[in-house]
C-alpha cells in the first residue's frame, strides 16, 4: 500500500470514528405525559448504559389540546426539561431542523398523525409513544403514511420489554396455548375504551400471544371490572383483565405454553422500552412490526364494539375492514 492510500485509510477510519463519538440528537414531541420526562433524565444524566450514544437536545411542548389531566403537566414538564440542558422551541419545524430522531411523546392519541407528517417529510424515524392513535382509522393511516415515506416508526408500551414477558415471547415456555393479563384501565372519554391506558395489559398479551387473533368477546369480570377474551384459533386464549388492587394488583398475569407456564406482565421501568427505542434509533430496525400493532389496536377496537353489542362476538377483521372505508 503507498503511503498516499495509507493516509486516506487513516482519514477515512479517523472520520468513521468521528461519526460514531457524535451523540444522536433526540428531540420530543409533546411534553404532557411522565414518560418524557423519565427519557430526558435517563438520556441526559446518562442513567443508562446505552445513553452515552444519544441526548435529548430539544423539545416542542405542546401536546393535547384539551385533556386536562395531559394540559396541566406542561408547564412544570418545561422546566424540567429546561434544567437538564433541553431546548424549548416553539414549532415542530424547528425541533426537526435540531434533531435526528423524535419522540412523540404527546399523551393524547388523536394529534399524532398531523405532529408525525412533518417528521415524515423530515425523513427523521420517529417512536410514537401509546397510544399511537385515538382511532383504528387513523392507526392504519399513520403506518401507511409512514410506509409510502419510507420511514421507520414503532410504538409500544414499556410493558412488552419487561423481564418475563420477553422470556416467554423468547420461548421460555415453548408455544403459548393459554395467557392472562392485568393492569389499569383508565378510561379517557375521547379515545376507545382500552387505548388510554388498558393497552398497557393488552401489549403484554400480544407479546406473549402473537399476532393471529381472530375474535374478541368483552364481558366484566365477578368484581365488575373490564375483561376483554380474544381467540387465536386452534383452542389458543388471550384474556386481558382490568386491574382491581387485590388479586389483581397494578400489571401482571401469567402464560400457559406446551413445555409449561411462566409468569408475564410486569413492568420493569421506562428504562426497558428506551434500551429499545436507542437501539432502534442506532439500527434503524423496528422492534414491533406494523402488523403486530395493527392488530393490537383492533383487538381494543374489537373490545369497545363487543360492548356496544351487550357482549357479542366481534371479529377483528370486521373492524379493520370498517376503518379501512
Amino acid at each position: 500500500m503507498t503511503r498516499r492510500l495509507l493516509l486516506a485509510s487513516f482519514a477515512l477510519a479517523a472520520s468513521a470514528l468521528a461519526q460514531e463519538a457524535k451523540p444522536l440528537r433526540a428531540g420530543i414531541i409533546g411534553l404532557d405525559t411522565s414518560h418524557a420526562i423519565a427519557f430526558t433524565t435517563s438520556l441526559n444524566t446518562k442513567s443508562l448504559p446505552e445513553a452515552k450514544g444519544a441526548k435529548m437536545v430539544a423539545v416542542y411542548p405542546k401536546g393535547s389540546p384539551d385533556i386536562e389531566s395531559s394540559t396541566k403537566r406542561v408547564p412544570e414538564y418545561t422546566e424540567k426539561v429546561k434544567a437538564m440542558g433541553v431546548e424549548v422551541v416553539d414549532s415542530i419545524d424547528a425541533l426537526l431542523s435540531k434533531v435526528d430522531v423524535v419522540f412523540l411523546e404527546t399523551n393524547d392519541g388523536r394529534p399524532h398523525l398531523e405532529q408525525l407528517r412533518p417528521c415524515l417529510a423530515a425523513k427523521k424515524p420517529v417512536f410514537i409513544d401509546k397510544p399511537i392513535a385515538a382511532s383504528l382509522k387513523d392507526t392504519l393511516q399513520i403506518f401507511a403514511e409512514a410506509k409510502k415515506a419510507g420511514v421507520p416508526i414503532f410504538c409500544s408500551s414499556s410493558l412488552r420489554f419487561s423481564k418475563n414477558t420477553q422470556a416467554v415471547h423468547n420461548g421460555s415456555v415453548g408455544k403459548v396455548k393459554y395467557a392472562e393479563t392485568f393492569s389499569p384501565a383508565h378510561l379517557e372519554p375521547t379515545h376507545p375504551d382500552l387505548y388510554w391506558y388498558g393497552v398497557h395489559g393488552c401489549e403484554s398479551l400480544f407479546t406473549v400471544m402473537g399476532t393471529g387473533c381472530i375474535s374478541v368477546k368483552r364481558g366484566t369480570t365477578e368484581d365488575g371490572k373490564i375483561m376483554v377474551t380474544g381467540n387465536w384459533g386452534d383452542g389458543r386464549i388471550g384474556i386481558f383483565r382490568e386491574e382491581n388492587g387485590k388479586d389483581r394488583k397494578g400489571y401482571g398475569g401469567k402464560a400457559v405454553g406446551d413445555k409449561g407456564e411462566a409468569p408475564v406482565g410486569s413492568y420493569d421501568s421506562y428504562d426497558v422500552l428506551l434500551s429499545a427505542i436507542l437501539d432502534f434509533f442506532h439500527t434503524g430496525k423496528v422492534p414491533v412490526t406494523a402488523e403486530e400493532t395493527i392488530e393490537l389496536y383492533a383487538f381494543m377496537e374489537a373490545a369497545d364494539e363487543s360492548k356496544r353489542r351487550d357482549g357479542a362476538e366481534v371479529t377483528l377483521k370486521e373492524v379493520l375492514d370498517k376503518a379501512k372505508q
